[in-house]
């Protein structure tokens, strides 16, 4: 009797050992290197669980104990990640159980998408259409159609988009990255809006969003925007027209060949503030953060004109007879 129980004891612990050793070899696979000499991506596919994940990159040779993977489903089923479709970037030198980690993270590979200030709606749409591994769910869509699927139907969308840095992974749509830039223009314009000063020519935080793109497209100078946004202001108080011409310029639209004529200045658009009176009934483009706060904290001052020097910069005038000799200055002798 007593010799079947140490045979039966023997059995146990070399049963026992054998699945520590088993468990430790198990373990050793899972700790073990990526088979990967350089860094490479890897994307998880829409509707992909774990073991499609270890297939695939037991077929792209990345990792060789697949079984070990497939094993952990079994073995530590609270350990198996719910996957994120996107692409990750995987290092050599990355265990089994790193790769795990970060097929369960959020760590996806992102790229940066930059929308320049002062840029028009239609030149944002067309770079989008451009962007790599965006889906491009608004091509061949009208504005207005975007505007509707944005939940603005009716509303025009020039101006409404703020100009930022913003960063997508592959399988996010344009419609995702438009949706975040108006959500954050809405959100910035009525926080500047809010801290207006109180003798404002405008009345609302939409004329302010027109007046701001108006200052946007006049100067690329951080300095100047408050005194434009100041003469705009006296000359509106004035009665004056605002005689800017990047309002000639969007009123063209793709007649505009890089130069303004006389007779362009005569056109009578409904952007054009040398023919109307007041702003025009839209943003021209997408002002940023900046010329938004011009907008609405405008210089005091008497200057009521303004010339361009060639340098980026502006010649500022309380007459009109010093404005023609600025003119004369540095336009007509260039």
């Amino acid at each position: 009797m007593w010799r079947l129980v140490k045979v039966l004891l023997l059995l146990v612990i070399l049963a026992a050992g054998s699945l520590f050793a088993g468990y430790r070899y198990w373990e050793s696979r899972l700790e073990a290197p990526l088979n990967l000499d350089a860094s490479t991506l890897y994307e998880v596919p829409s509707g992909a669980g774990f073991n499609r994940a270890v297939a695939d990159l037991a077929a792209q040779g990345v990792i060789g104990d697949d079984w070990a993977f497939r094993l952990l489903t079994r073995l530590e089923p609270q350990s198996v990640p719910s996957l994120r479709v996107g692409e990750y970037r995987l290092e050599p030198g990355m265990s089994g159980r790193e790769l795990i980690a970060l097929l369960g993270s959020d760590r996806v590979v992102t790229y940066p998408l930059t929308i320049p200030e002062g840029w028009t709606f239609r030149q944002m749409r067309d770079f989008l259409g451009g962007a790599p591994k965006l889906d491009h769910r608004t091509t061949g869509l009208s504005d207005a159609e975007v505007m509707a699927l944005l939940d603005r139907e009716g509303q025009h969308p020039e101006g409404w988009f703020f100009p930022d840095t913003y960063r997508y992974h592959k399988g996010v749509s344009d419609l995702e990255i438009l949706r975040q830039a108006l959500t954050r223009m809405e959100g910035i314009l009525e926080e500047i809006w809010a801290e207006r000063d109180d003798d404002l020519t405008i009345e609302s935080s939409y004329e302010a969003l027109i007046m701001a793109s108006l200052i946007e497209r006049e100067t690329g100078a951080p300095e100047e925007r408050r005194e434009i946004a100041g003469v705009f202001k006296r000359r509106m108080e004035s009665g004056m027209r605002l005689q800017t011409d990047p309002t000639v310029i969007y009123g063209m639209g793709e007649r505009y060949d890089g130069r303004i004529t006389r007779a362009d200045l005569q056109e009578d658009t409904p952007y054009n503030t040398y023919t109307i009176d007041g702003l025009p009934p839209t943003p021209i483009a997408m002002p940023g953060r900046a010329s938004l706060e011009a907008a609405v904290n405008p210089l005091p001052g008497e200057t009521l004109y303004f010339v361009a020097r060639g340098d980026g910069t502006h010649h500022f005038s309380r007459t009109l007879r010093e404005h023609n000799n600025a003119v004369n200055r540095y336009i007509r002798n260039r």
